[in-house]
């Protein structure tokens, strides 16, 4: 186990004078000492409350989780950052098993399973639908099974999270720091935790359909660089299928009734044609994109050969020797 004063534990914070206290000294009783809560402009004290517990309090100078990170993260010094939500819905005892693969070195960046123990009532069963669907299409689209990309149960090593471009100002936070593991290859390992429902009288911040909405946007508008196929291939086959569909109307309209729908008749193939463009499209992106990334692998590897190179010449270059005249010559005495 790394030292306390290699841990950050940071805690976002929005209306969570209910919970905050308890979170704090839970995380204290459990070895840490360097809490920092970025607090998201409450309004019922949570600022406060912080600072009594002995945390660091940051006021958030945006709006929203992601931008609340963002920020928060380049006030830490420490090499690793254990991110929990303020609402006690986690428990510092599994802290220990979320920090061992960073410090291990067998991972950069580390997800809490909440679906390994999910207590009775932490979870509705909308947002286990909801949670079960992104995990599914984050699956599909970027080729990583990462169990629970919406887990708050984040460890991290402050150098990978500098690797991450993140814009999300919300609550797709999670699901933007998976997308940009699976893009840029960032070691991620997932551990089971316990999940518990939050405390009587503490609210959540979450809207299941608003934030929801944003989540599944924000997978499917990074699949453009990460997967183009299924970003221009699912629209192609939408808008091909509506073609088929419309032309197939007005061929049975006319073999049958003989009349012909000329306004569907010219949408249906400018939705045929659009679509078949789309996936063609797709498909030359998919193939750009796969000889980029074994360019970037073969520079990834050049330069790693070369680093290699480097140290060991330097390790093996031998001492200089003096020179026969070199060796005669005599100390020079100081004056002193």
């Amino acid at each position: 186990m790394a030292s306390s004063a290699d841990v950050c534990i940071l805690l976002p914070a929005l209306n969570e004078a209910t919970t905050i206290t308890d979170v704090i000294t839970s995380y204290q009783a459990a070895g840490f000492t360097d809490i920092l809560v970025i607090d998201g402009g409450s309004s019922d004290g949570t600022r406060e409350l912080a600072t009594e517990a002995g945390a660091t309090v940051i006021t958030q100078t945006g709006s929203g989780k992601g931008q609340a990170v963002r920020q928060a993260v380049a006030h830490i010094d420490a090499p690793y950052v254990l991110m929990v939500d303020a609402d006690m819905t986690y428990r510092a005892a599994d802290a220990e098993a979320m920090l061992e693969p960073l410090i291990a070195g067998e991972a950069d960046h580390v997800i809490g399973n909440r679906f390994a123990d999910m207590q009775s009532g932490a979870m509705t069963s909308l947002n286990k639908i909801g949670n079960r669907f992104f995990n599914t299409i984050f699956r599909v689209i970027y080729g990583e099974n990462y169990v629970d990309i919406l887990s708050g149960y984040r460890a991290f090593t402050t150098d990978s999270f500098e690797r991450l471009t993140l814009t999300a100002d919300g609550f797709g936070i999670e699901t933007e720091m998976a997308i940009q593991c699976a893009k840029h290859g960032i070691t991620t390992t997932v551990v089971p935790i316990t999940y518990r429902p939050r405390p009587d009288g503490s609210a959540t911040n979450l809207h299941p359909i608003k934030d929801g909405s944003i989540i599944l946007l924000e997978l499917y508008r990074n699949a453009k660089t990460n997967n183009p196929l299924f970003y221009f291939g699912s629209v192609g086959l939408g808008s091909t299928t509506v073609g088929v569909v419309m032309l197939a109307f007005v061929i049975w309209r006319w073999l049958t009734v003989n009349i012909s729908h000329q306004l569907i008749a010219i949408g249906g193939v400018a939705m045929l044609l659009l679509g078949v463009q789309l996936l063609i499209f797709g498909f030359l992106a998919d193939m750009i994109q796969s000889l980029h990334r074994e360019q970037r692998d073969r520079i990834d590897r050049l330069d790693s050969s070369l680093t290699d190179d480097r140290s060991a010449t330097t390790t093996d270059r031998p001492e200089p020797t003096p020179t026969e005249g070199e060796a005669d010559q005599p100390v020079a005495k100081s004056d002193r």
